[in-house]
């Protein structure tokens, strides 16, 4: 797994189809593994000219076919290289109703860079579960066996990405809400040559082990009222220590200084991990009175907010984790 993930790094800037060859001789993908919609799609550079819009991708990633959607902002040009956002979304669910729950296509539009929902494969539901290492699924459910390994999809995936669209290698970063949070939490332990900051969305956690060659910088949301995955922990076998715990877990992971700061500021809790290494940081957001939600995301109705808790409109998930992401680029 790491092996793979790393070998796209180390190949990541070489364009169009090259990569992908490049990727098969070596041993690191198998040459049954590549779809043809995927070679076709590596023949063309990554800054060619790319229609904004949203495209539904199908891609056959280490033996597994996968769903992408994926959002190009509308301003641009396929010249200029974007900054990209992987936004996965929570257990049971879709990448198509992420797309919804987030509204992170307007922020692209808004802001000029491109975003892509990957899906899971676990069934759940009407949706699908993340295969989190060494992590149970909803209900205490073991993973099943012979599951596709997510880390290397997604790590592979931006490979991808990067051999399709115009994408800034130095600007890839990744979110996700509940479960896609708790996935989220573990490409940074995985693959922090690749990912240049992260955003848990309603599931911050910390692997164990969490081999990081760099430290971090994370930015994350939690409702005091989360019914799902409590703030204060005890939930579900995947969900033991509190949110503040966690946080602290990773100022420690990225070398903060030992003192936090808090600013409680109307209705809304910001702990701040500052001077850490590589010019890291770690934000968490607490807001009280908010559920299992993406803060800032659409109206839900009542069927949901009685299961998820209440919703709250004090801060924007999007205009936050968008800011964060810009001050925070790999070197």
């Amino acid at each position: 797994m790491k092996a793979l993930s790393k070998m796209y790094v180390t190949v990541r800037f070489i364009k169009g189809f090259t990569a992908i060859l490049v990727l098969v001789a070596l041993g690191a993908v198998p040459l049954s593994t590549i779809s043809p919609t995927v070679v076709a799609a590596a023949t063309s550079t990554g800054c060619a000219s790319v229609s904004p819009g949203s495209t539904t991708l199908s891609l056959k990633v280490n033996g597994f076919t996968r769903t992408v959607i994926v959002h190009v902002p509308k301003s641009s040009t396929g010249t200029t290289p974007l900054a990209l956002i992987l936004n996965l979304h929570g257990s049971g669910s879709t990448a198509a109703s992420q797309v919804k729950f987030t509204k992170m296509n307007a922020t692209a539009n808004e802001d000029d860079f491109i975003v892509a929902y990957p899906q899971a494969l676990i069934p759940d539901g009407a949706g699908f579960d993340w295969n989190i290492p060494g992590v149970p699924l909803v209900g205490g459910r073991a993973v099943p066996p012979k599951s596709a390994n997510d880390i290397t999809f997604l790590t592979s995936l931006v490979g991808i990405m990067e051999s399709k669209y115009c994408v800034n290698p130095k600007e890839v970063y990744a979110t996700g809400f509940s479960g896609g949070a708790r996935m989220t939490s573990q490409l940074a332990c995985d693959d922090s040559s690749l990912f240049a900051a992260v955003a848990p969305v309603s599931g911050l956690r910390r692997a164990k082990p969490c081999p990081t060659t760099r430290a971090v910088p994370v930015i994350s949301f939690h409702g005091s009222a989360d019914p799902v995955d409590p703030f204060n922990g005890n939930g579900q076998k995947y969900w033991t220590y509190s949110v503040s715990k966690a946080a602290k877990y990773w100022s420690t992971q990225d070398h903060c200084t030992a003192t936090s700061h808090s600013s409680p500021v109307n209705g809304v809790k910001l702990t701040t991990y500052s001077n850490c290494s590589d010019a890291s940081q770690v934000e968490l957001y607490e807001i009280v009175g908010e559920g299992h939600e993406w803060p800032g995301g659409p109206a839900l109705p009542s069927s949901l907010t009685s299961l998820l808790g209440p919703q709250s409109s004090l801060v924007n998930a999007n205009t936050l984790i968008w800011a964060f992401f810009q001050a925070h680029s790999l070197p």
